[in-house]
């Protein structure tokens, strides 16, 4: 049979209800979902009542519960006789009761229309009211108290003996209603009843579990009575209105179901009875601690699966993932945990009367699961962060190294600024649900700050000894060609004295602006020496760039000597002059500056060149001798200077050997023609000197 599409509403559009299982034990899952949302079921909590009302047929159970809960059950129509009325199991909202309470209307037992054998339903209904009510109402006849084939006492005995198949017991508050008063009083029926539940309550066969277990503890038992509605309507009424005060907050300490246990919160009523339900029908035994656990459960998963939609739904989250890829976001920590806050407080109160294991676990599961959604963007903003720290710090740690601040203090003072300022703004990014450890981002600032540093500390040491080595090209180079021009007596002593001077005072001023790097000291002394072998390299370099035209030189110096007179004026070849001397002053002179490049003698140490070039070379006679002497030249045939190491010669033995041999040739013409102008002259000598 089918299903109304909507939950039923009266008149006054107060009451609402819908047929919850039909006469064939088909659920209706669509109807109860829309009564639930149309009733506003799941704002409720664990603030809510079910009451179901169980008897016989055509007991008058929906007149009574229209009566006493305004509800709009279809009744039987006393003309037409005693027929079902009710098929499969109603339910419906209570009008004006507070918390909000649902009553159930039961199909009738011992109807004809089922037959005789066929209890199944009747059984699996009873479980029902039993597994999801607070309060049971049993509709019964007055007049079958005390009687042993009442119509009560299998429907009694079925209540029971289903009770028994609950492994813990739920406190159910079982009213029983006895109708159609007589005159009677009620505290002379009430004890004849009790005895007889008590009865059937020891008659039951019971699980090894509960065999001791007593009544009280299964069900809390109620006795009420009224009269005929038929035969005395107002005062029927009345007296269900005394009676519907009862149900008035009905779950407070001391109210009807004041000690009920295992409620189901009201959000997974739905899916708990429609469990349940399909449990009772395959005839399992029915464990209500772990349906509760299933309940919630599956409630709590739903739960969580909706808050994890929204989470990522959510316009704020979306915008902060969206940032951070460009730029840190202020405040990222707090706005995305008050976005994370808020998700999980909707859980927790939509959550909040299920099982608290569970809860809390798939509150955990769900808080996980988010974490590991945002994690990735969280890394994204510490990574902006550490890498807007860096170029902040390189900067800064430039404008700083313009100043006079000295390097080491510079780089101290914006490292430490930097990482506290990426301390600061980690912490601002903190999200107060996870436990991250941003260490391993700090260690890698920490290392791009360090390698940064390193590296300008590189740049701006090689600049420093740059401008010191260029201070010491310039005040070295021009003075030691001068010196080496002039080569005398004084030269090497002029050098040194040169060397030490402009050393002494590069490395002062060196040495103050390595200060500024805090380096240790035998770091410190390295880069000074390096300095003064680059001071004395820059000497050596000229000292050998020099003798390399030390020929050039000499002859130069041979043809000032010879042809310009002490007043540096050019001499004029009268005849007068001895050419002899004149050229033997100028060889000498050569043969000093030979002797002068053919060393580097940057230590006051002696040596025997000059001797042994003049023994070796000097003109004793004159410069016919000379050339014929050439083959007795025997000191200045070997490679190296006696008392020079190689590292230190300039020019070997051989090679002055060779230089003076073709300073001879070549300067030889300008002689010849100092003689010929003589000879030319109107009052020449006629004794010329032999050359």
């Amino acid at each position: 049979m089918g299903f109304p599409n909507c939950p039923s509403k009266d008149k006054n559009d107060e009451c609402c209800s819908t047929h919850l299982i039909d006469g064939d034990g088909v659920f209706n899952v669509a109807g109860v979902e829309n009564f639930i949302k149309e009733v506003k079921l799941a704002e409720c909590g664990l603030s809510y009542a079910v009451v179901s009302i169980m008897g016989p047929q055509s007991s008058g159970k929906s007149t009574l519960l229209n009566h006493l809960f305004s509800t709009n059950f279809r009744e039987m129509d006393a003309y037409k006789g005693r027929s079902q009325t009710t098929k499969g199991i109603w339910m419906a909202r209570c009008v004006g009761i507070e918390p909000c309470t649902l009553v159930m209307d039961l199909e009738g037992t011992d109807g004809r229309e089922r037959g005789e054998d066929d209890t199944t339903f009747e059984k699996q209904s009873a479980l029902f009211a039993l597994a999801v009510s607070d309060i049971v109402l049993i509709n019964m006849w007055c007049h079958d108290i005390g009687r042993e084939q009442a119509a009560n006492k299998p429907l009694l005995k079925t209540v029971f003996q289903v009770m028994m198949r609950l492994f813990s017991p739920r406190k159910t508050t079982l009213m029983f209603v006895i109708r159609d008063k007589t005159r009677t009083p009620l505290e002379n029926l009430e004890p004849v009843l009790r005895e007889d539940i008590q009865k059937i309550w020891d008659s039951v066969p019971k699980p090894q579990a509960h065999k001791e277990t007593p009544l009280s503890e299964f069900f809390n038992v109620e006795v009420v009575a009224l009269s005929s509605y038929e035969e005395k309507e107002e005062q029927f009424k009345e007296q269900v209105g005394s009676l519907r005060q009862q149900f008035f907050h009905s779950i407070a300490p001391g109210g009807l179901a004041g000690d009920r246990r295992g409620v189901v919160p009201a959000s997974g009523f739905s899916f708990s009875a429609q469990h349940m339900w399909e449990v009772i029908k395959e005839n399992r035994d029915l464990d209500l601690p772990a349906h509760k656990i299933m309940v919630a459960t599956v409630r709590c998963d739903e739960i969580s699966h909706e808050k994890y939609d929204t989470f990522m739904a959510n316009e704020e989250w979306c915008q902060l993932k969206e940032a951070v890829q460009s730029h840190p976001v202020g405040g990222f920590g707090k706005k995305l945990s008050s976005i994370l806050n808020t998700c999980l407080s909707e859980f927790d109160a939509e959550a909040t009367f299920f099982d608290e294991g569970v809860r809390s676990t798939k509150r955990k599961q769900l808080e996980e699961k988010l974490l590991q959604l945002i994690q990735p963007t969280f890394q994204s903003m510490l990574g902006r962060i550490r890498s807007d720290t860096l170029e902040r710090f390189k900067e800064a740690f430039d404008k700083e190294l313009k100043g006079n601040i000295g390097f080491a203090m510079a780089a101290r003072e914006c490292a430490g600024s930097s990482m506290a300022q990426f301390d600061e703004e980690c912490a601002d990014a903190v999200i107060d649900q996870a436990k991250w450890d941003s260490s391993r981002v700090r260690d890698k600032l920490k290392r791009d700050l360090d390698a940064h540093i390193t590296e300008a500390r590189a740049t701006k040491l090689a600049e420093v000894t740059a401008l010191y080595e260029t201070k010491l090209n310039d005040a070295l180079a021009g003075p030691v060609e001068g010196l080496l021009e002039e080569a005398g007596d004084d030269t090497w002593p002029a050098m040194r004295k040169l060397l030490q001077r402009e050393t002494d005072a590069a490395v002062s001023g060196f040495s103050d602006a390595l200060c500024g790097f805090e380096m240790d000291a035998q770091t410190r002394d390295s880069m000074v020496l390096r300095l003064k072998d680059y001071a004395r390299g820059v000497v050596e370099a000229k000292t050998k760039e020099e003798a390399g035209r030390v020929l050039i030189r000499m002859k130069d110096r041979f043809s000032m000597l010879f042809s310009y007179d002490s007043y540096s004026m050019p001499r004029i070849w009268s005849g007068k002059e001895n050419v002899r001397a004149i050229t033997k002053t100028a060889r000498s002179a050569s043969l000093k500056l030979l002797s002068v490049m053919a060393a580097i003698r940057l230590e006051d140490e002696r040596d025997s060149i000059e001797n042994t070039l003049t023994v070796a070379l000097g003109d004793g006679k004159s410069g016919a001798s000379t050339k014929k002497g050439t083959e007795s030249l025997g000191p200045l045939a070997s490679g190296n200077w006696n008392e020079v190491s190689a590292s230190k010669t300039l020019i070997t033995p051989i090679q002055c050997k060779s230089l003076w041999k073709q300073f001879n040739t070549e300067t030889e013409y300008i002689v010849t023609q100092a003689i010929a102008a003589q000879a030319r002259y109107p009052t020449h000598c006629t004794h010329l000197c032999d050359f």
